[in-house]
């Protein structure tokens, strides 16, 4: 029995590299958008509100629903919930 090791869940998920660095960047925006919303301490109604999402939108995003989201959709929350992006690239390895 071979044991594969791989630098995150997302690599094992899929043979496709862009198809994993795509659900890494997603994961990585949700994660900090989902930060930020608790960091204000508002009800969901208001912070759906602030992010121009509707309020079940913004639970599924809460939830951490990823299936749900396009990286082009956290990149508007991300910008809505104040954040400038930045993309960082790496040399593969």
């Amino acid at each position: 029995m071979t044991t594969e090791t791989f630098a995150n869940v997302f690599d094992a998920l899929t043979d496709d590299p862009a198809a994993a660095a795509n659900m890494t960047a997603r994961a990585d925006l949700l994660l900090q958008i989902r930060e930020r919303i608790r960091s204000w301490d508002l009800p969901q109604e208001q912070a759906a509100a602030r992010l121009g999402l509707t309020r079940p939108r913004l639970n599924d995003l809460m939830r951490g629903k990823l299936d749900k989201f396009s990286l082009d959709a956290l990149v508007n929350i991300a910008t809505a919930a104040g954040f400038v992006l930045r993309i960082h690239l790496e040399d593969a390895a």
